[in-house]
Parts: structure tokens; C-alpha cells; sequence
């Protein structure tokens, strides 16, 4: 198991986050820069080495009620890993350009919980999973463009 402050060390190396020092010895880090009202990515690393991160929108852990995992048992490379998967589940995704055979093109983007198609500036579509908008632009028979 990580010590505390090998785990502080860690979570400081991602300029991305800011710390804050909280009750009881313990430290919470935040990303200003998310696109939802969850800024909370570090929630009370404790001098004990118990620590949880905010993995919700990742969806590839297990998760409490609130979306946290805890990281008391984390190695290095699990620790770095999920504070990079979690900071990127906050973060403005990159648009996806997807055309089809008569080269229109539509823009695939995460904006707010929802994945929306846009024609140019018009929206055309929007759907509550990105596997869903994936259908619409197959079943318009577009694809991903590289």
C-alpha cells in the first residue's frame, strides 16, 4: 500500500488539480476546469492512506453511492490511471467528425450529459449515450472520419 505522502505525490504531479485542505488531516483535490457542477476528483485523502476519486462517468469501477472509489489499496499505476480516467470524465470532449459517401459531414460532441449531432452550426440531433448517437450517424450510414 501507498503511504500518504507517496499518494500526495502522486495527486500533486497532475497540475490540473488543486488542493485543499480539509477536517482532520485530510486533503481534497479539485479540478476547476470540469464542465459539470462535480469538481471534487480527490475526496479526503487521510494521513491513514484511505482516499477515495470521484470515478462515476468513467464506468468501468465500482462505485459508492456518491461515485467514488476507494484508493486505500491502489498501486501506483492503478492511483495515476484512475485520476487521469476521472479528470478526463470531467473534462470538454474533443468533437467527432463523422461523413458519409456524398461528403456532408456531422460534428459528434459531449456537451452537458448528452451527446449532440450537429449539421455546421445546427444541431440535429441529440441523444442521452454516446452509443445511441453512434446508431443515428451509422443509421444515416456515416462514418468516423480520421
Amino acid at each position: 500500500m501507498l503511504t500518504f505522502e507517496e499518494k500526495l505525490a502522486i495527486i500533486e504531479s497532475f497540475p490540473e488539480l488543486t488542493r485543499k485542505d480539509v477536517s482532520l488531516n485530510r486533503v481534497n483535490f479539485h479540478y476547476k476546469d470540469s464542465i459539470f457542477e462535480k469538481k471534487i476528483v480527490v475526496y479526503h485523502l487521510h494521513p491513514n492512506g484511505n482516499g477515495f476519486v470521484y470515478a462515476e462517468r468513467i464506468g468501468k469501477y465500482e462505485t459508492d453511492k456518491k461515485g467514488m472509489v476507494n484508493i486505500r489499496d491502489f498501486t501506483e499505476v492503478e492511483l495515476r490511471n484512475i485520476i487521469r480516467e476521472a479528470i478526463e470524465s470531467l473534462s470538454p470532449q474533443k468533437p467527432e467528425t463523422w461523413v458519409n459517401d456524398e461528403n456532408h459531414t456531422l460534428t459528434l460532441i459531449n456537451e452537458y450529459d448528452l451527446w449532440n449531432v450537429y449539421a455546421g452550426e445546427l444541431l440535429d440531433g441529440t441523444f442521452p449515450t454516446y452509443n445511441a448517437a453512434i446508431n443515428y450517424l451509422e443509421e444515416e450510414r456515416f462514418r468516423p472520419h480520421n
